[in-house]
């Protein structure tokens, strides 16, 4: 959570330092295969750095041989002055040279680097729990995926050669200042040396605040998210006042957060002026007393202020560097600590492969028992068995467990202990893949992207004729519907085009009938339509069930009453089974629920 306070010494400050060196040191490791390329950027910017600082000794030379020819009765030397300038000129061109390599290479490995970080990112998405989502938001994982990545690669591009190649800029300088002149380079290093203790203070104070400010951004981007997938309802319950006030709190903790970073690390810059300028007179100061008592020449105090430029220069290119390491440590904490997240088990060792054309189609629950947190069991002893073709109803209230157990089912959650079996095959032995394979699923939550009504109807399906899709759609009741649109089937439709919640339900339910699959699961498939419309449905899917074994989970019991098997369920057991009409006899729990929906 955000703190406002400034804050004095304390752990915070000493785990964010901490933190920041894991972080850089973990994204180093993670380099890996670009790793050789940064090398070879970090050597070109090195040897600029070199070339640059043999520059400021011939400099030297040309002046003091200007100089020399400046006195009464001698001829400059232009054939030296030519030679050393030549030399001077070749120095430069090649450090240029050399940096515009370093930026090439760079700008490939950060892009890179990021690239092969989406990837990961992408594989890992599909291979975290239901539970990861369960428990965190939608748009602060967007904002990992997008403005962290971002971040991490735009501050690798700017910082990473940079620093190393700054730090060698440095130490080439104070070691020629030294081969020069030992008392002028104590001058200079010594007035300098404020900024380096300037630099680690600032660094210090201000890595939590970066830390915040991505935190916090993936708090507003995941409120942003929200508010605008269900801008409908925030419309219809005069939430926008509510929602506005919410967003302006986030919005200033992340404008405070990032005030308080940068305010911090633009602290960085004018030190190190003040420094360098400091360091000017300190040189010129010492080296004109040095120059009156013949001690060095007029050049080598023209060679040592371009020494304190190039000098105090990288302090001022390190701490902007820093800002920006400082930015991509931040990032790259909440990108890493979702790519370390704990996986679904382990498939390696899943050797069985299962043709859906094969399977005879009976399940078996066999003392199932789940809970989403071990110690608070949902499901306490689930026992079941249906038999292949068979239409199996799940009900129950609210809370019940059902969309659990279809969940168990498809592999989305492991189980804590008991099987699920498959034609006498344990799930456990079968892929997610394979298992998924094996089931058509009809969700309550409509899902479609941006493409034609036909490609979200084959979604994933190829192979399937227009005719055949036609076909599915005058079924379910879809076809006035396509000859409405301009196109037919080959209109781009997406989630915001104006469709009616029916209308996006039939779809789906249109997509499930083109998998060919021994299993179906209807999850509230048809709470979304009309009563007309619901019987059409009903009759379609009466005749997608013919031959396959069905689970349907339903609040309207009417919509089950030709199921051959009703498992009642209720705080995660099944407390009574039979058929509709087994059931009513008995007056019991089924009874009561079937009642209560006629009730006034």
């Amino acid at each position: 959570m955000f703190n406002g306070h400034g804050g004095g010494r304390g752990p915070q400050e000493q785990d964010s330092s901490k933190d920041f060196g894991a972080a850089i040191k973990r994204l180093f490791i993670e380099l890996k295969s670009a790793r050789i390329l940064a090398i070879v950027a970090i050597l070109c910017a090195v040897g600029g750095s070199v070339l640059t600082i043999i520059a400021p000794n011939q400099i030297s030379k040309l002046t003091d041989t200007a100089v020399v020819g400046l006195r009464p009765g001698v001829d400059i030397d232009f054939g030296a002055v030519w030679s050393v300038a030549t030399f001077i000129i070749i120095l430069y061109a090649s450090s240029a040279l050399l940096e515009l390599s370093e930026a090439l290479i760079m700008a490939q490995v950060s892009n890179g680097f990021a690239k092969s970080l989406r990837e990961r990112i992408s594989r890992k998405i599909n291979r975290l729990p239901l539970k990861y989502f369960d428990h965190n938001q939608t748009g602060d994982i967007l904002s990992r995926v997008t403005n962290d990545v971002d971040t991490v690669a735009q501050s690798l591009d700017n910082s990473l050669s940079t620093i190393i190649s700054e730090v060698a800029l440095m130490v080439g300088v104070v070691i020629m200042m030294f081969v020069t002149n030992w008392m002028l380079a104590i001058v200079a290093i010594a007035a300098s040396l404020v900024g380096f203790v300037g630099m680690g203070f600032v660094l210090k104070k201000s890595q939590k605040y970066f830390n915040m400010r991505q935190a916090e951004l993936g708090k507003l981007n995941a409120h942003i998210e929200e508010i605008y997938s269900g801008l409908n309802i925030v419309k219809a319950y005069n939430g926008k006042a509510d929602s506005d006030r919410k967003f302006d709190r986030l919005n200033k903790r992340v404008f405070l957060a990032n005030q308080r970073s940068q305010f911090l690390s633009g602290l960085m810059h004018p030190i190190m002026a003040f420094i360098g300028n400091f360091g000017y007179v300190a040189v010129c100061v010492a080296g004109a007393l040095l120059t009156s008592n013949n001690v060095i020449t007029f050049g080598v105090i023209v060679a040592f202020i371009s020494y304190v430029r190039l000098f105090t220069s990288p302090l001022s290119r390190i701490a902007q560097s820093m800002s920006s390491l400082q930015s991509a440590a931040a990032a790259s904490e909440r990108v890493f600590a979702f790519v370390d997240e704990e996986e679904m088990s382990d498939q390696k060792d899943i050797k069985r492969h299962i043709d859906k054309d094969q399977i005879v189609g009976n399940i078996e629950f066999r003392h199932v028992k789940f809970g989403y947190d071990k110690d608070k069991l949902i499901i306490k002893d689930f026992s079941a068995v249906a038999k292949a073709g068979q239409k199996i109803a799940i009900v129950g209230p609210t809370g019940a467990g059902k969309t659990t157990m279809v969940n168990l089912l498809m592999k989305f959650y492991e189980i804590n202990s008991g099987d699920i079996l498959i034609d006498g095959i344990s799930t456990k032995e079968i892929s997610r893949e394979d298992l998924h394979s094996l089931f058509t699923m009809v969700l309550q939550d409509t899902w479609m992207f941006a493409g034609t009504l036909k490609e979200n109807i084959v979604y994933n399906r190829h192979g399937v004729t227009n005719d055949e899709v036609m076909r599915i759609c005058k079924t379910v009741g879809l076809s006035h519907f396509v000859k409405t649109l301009p196109k037919g089937l080959a209109t781009d439709i997406s989630e915001n085009d104006s469709i009616s919640a029916g209308q996006k339900q039939l779809i789906t339910i249109a997509r499930g009938m083109v998998e060919d699959a021994p299993f179906l699961i209807l999850d509230e498939a048809t709470s979304n339509v009309d009563t007309r419309t619901e019987e059409l449905v009903q009759k379609a899917m009466d005749k997608l069930m013919e031959g396959r074994t069905s689970f349907i989970i339903a609040h309207r019991l009417s919509t089950i009453k030709n199921a051959d098997l009703i498992l009642v369920m209720n705080e995660g057991n099944i407390i009574e089974t039979g058929s509709h009409e087994q059931l009513m006899k008995r007056n019991g729990f089924y009874a009561e629920l079937y009642n209560s929906q006629f009730a006034l």
